[in-house]
């Protein structure tokens, strides 16, 4: 097929509106492997839901060669980074190269299509610079999702943002809007500029932009003169950088000129919603911060046997499925670590990515109290820990690590590799409880407990991103209450968390779940039906489209 003049294959009147949506990484399906984590399972979803919905929205990515990377085991089970080549006989050449200016020097890309039909996702069109006719430096910038280097990282955000741009132009395809997922391709906006006569505001007509995170490390900066000498700005010098964008110290804040530049954005939860905007409000010049909340994609996730059930009131199907889904899980958790464990028995997961503010080991953390959940007899226990550190976040693979040491001492704890999109379903279906306990407010939305309770695993939660909007404590989940978190240290924080999630843990969870099994059944299945459709990612898809694209 020609790729001139694309066009969405199918329509709707509704979502009329043309759209290319820019993500560093999309979790479409676990073949696809050019994902690290929730960016990528929230992009995922929404291109998903973009096709049932028939909107007409393609995505903009990386075709990255060895992916994010591949989760090993040392000698001693501890955690082992590997890159292995990706090969994808599903996606299409489109036969379109072009070149972008990276470091005042050409660099070929080459562009590659995922058409809707193979995963049932929007069109997804992909950028490669590994190619033959770029010298070795070049081809690096789409080996590693998020590479450590600097100077290769603000390569690949040219990449995405002015050669996604470029390849549009290349197609004819002139969207009406373009939406950044996260600030990586906000070098769009420069090309833009440039594209529409140094005209900002043409651009700012055109750009919405969803930031996802509160931390530091997620709203990246970089030296301005590095970003110059990287081609980053595309031709403009440093002082119109500083005229446009606002910033006059040495530090190129990517999500704040994204911010400026863009006519609207959101947060992607409630409350993060009111976070980005306190957070940002010292700052002259920025745009409304709405709030969508994100959302996965029902069809994709959710176990239908167990819907099925639910809704036929065969709480004997519905029990029966559940135990299956657990023993298929616990299959792998036999493979990977030699454990055998058992599906009557309370099972909670704690599976996501590994970041120093998400305490993967926090339940660990009191060795007294966790020897004795761990060693009840009366309510026995398991613990399953699974997810990705950033291959180069050396604290979080060393909390990675303590818990492969400490699961040597339990014969009910089990810490697994190849956290991707198959493992996360599967453990999601494995689990009872789905334990999440970032530090408040430092999750912006954290969208896994959505996909875990869809599986008929209970949420049990710090009051942190789109949980707020969903646990009704005791009913649908259990949530440790708030305190005035701000006006407390990290230890005293951490400390709090702890004895909270000991305590409703101890005293509610467990007795329900042994004790009391009609009432904790329905709490699963009232949580299966609240996220089914609030936190649905075709109510998102909607969202946008009528807070951002429309609006």
């Amino acid at each position: 097929m020609s790729f001139m003049n694309f066009k969405v294959p199918y329509h709707s009147d509704e979502y009329a509106k043309k759209v290319a949506y820019f993500s560093m990484e999309f979790a479409v399906h676990q073949p696809l492997k050019i994902y690290s984590g929730g960016l990528g399972f929230l992009s995922g979803s929404h291109l998903r839901s973009a096709y049932e919905l028939r909107q007409n929205l393609i995505g903009i990515g990386i075709l990255w060669k060895y992916g994010y990377y591949d989760q090993a085991r040392n000698q001693d089970q501890t955690l082992q980074v590997t890159w292995m080549e990706k090969i994808y006989s599903f996606l299409e050449d489109t036969g379109i190269k072009f070149q972008i200016s990276i470091h005042d020097h050409p660099v070929w890309v080459k562009v590659f299509y995922l058409n809707p039909e193979t995963f049932k996702s929007a069109p997804l069109f992909l950028l490669s610079t590994d190619l033959p006719e770029n010298d070795y430096v070049s081809q690096t910038i789409t080996h590693r999702l998020y590479d450590a280097n600097v100077a290769t990282k603000v390569a690949q955000f040219i990449l995405l943002g002015v050669g996604g741009a470029k390849l549009l132009d290349e197609m004819n395809y002139n969207p009406e809007v373009y939406h950044l997922n996260e600030a990586h391709g906000i070098s769009a906006g420069f090309y833009l500029y440039q594209k529409f006569n140094k005209n900002l505001d043409e651009v700012k007509k055109r750009l919405v932009f969803t930031t996802h995170t509160p931390e530091e490390a997620g709203n990246e900066k970089h030296d301005i003169y590095l970003c110059q000498k990287m081609s980053y700005f595309c031709g403009l010098s440093i002082d119109e950088v500083r005229a446009l964008t606002g910033i006059q110290d040495d530090q190129f804040n990517h999500s704040l000129v994204a911010l400026r530049f863009a006519r609207i954005a959101n947060g992607v939860s409630q409350l993060h919603g009111v976070v980005s905007r306190a957070m940002w409000s010292k700052y002259p010049g920025i745009c409304d911060i709405k709030s969508i909340t994100n959302a996965q994609n029902w069809r994709y996730w959710a176990d239908k046997q167990l819907y099925r059930s639910m809704e036929e009131g065969n709480d004997h199907a519905f029990d029966d499925r559940k135990l299956y889904l657990k023993k298929r899980a616990f299959d792998i958790v036999a493979d990977q670590t030699g454990k055998i464990f058992k599906p009557d028995v309370f099972t909670i997961v704690w599976a996501r990515r590994f970041a120093g503010y998400k305490r993967a080991e926090l339940i660990t953390r009191d060795q007294a109290r966790f020897r004795e959940l761990m060693t009840n007899t009366k309510y026995p226990v398991q613990i399953i820990w699974a997810g990705k550190p950033y291959p180069m976040d050396y604290p979080a693979i060393n909390d990675f690590n303590n818990l492969v040491h400490l699961s040597r001492s339990y014969s009910n704890m089990a810490v697994l590799v190849g956290y991707e999109l198959a493992l996360s379903k599967r453990l999601k279906q494995g689990a009872d409880c789905w334990l999440n306990n970032p530090r408040v407010p430092r999750e912006a939305s954290g969208t896994s407990g959505m996909t875990a309770a869809m599986n008929g695993a209970v949420n049990f939660s710090t009051d942190d991103g789109w949980i707020p909007e969903f646990i009704n404590n005791g009913n649908n989940g259990f949530v440790v209450p708030k305190v005035d978190y701000l006006n407390m240290n990290t230890h005293d924080q951490d400390e709090y968390d702890l004895e909270q999630l000991y305590k409703i843990l101890q005293e509610q969870i467990l007795p329900l779940y042994y004790d009391d099994r009609a009432t904790w059944r329905q709490i699963v299945k009232n949580g299966m039906r609240d996220v089914r459709y609030q936190f649905e990612s075709n109510r998102m898809a909607h969202e946008y489209y009528a807070l951002m694209y429309n609006a």
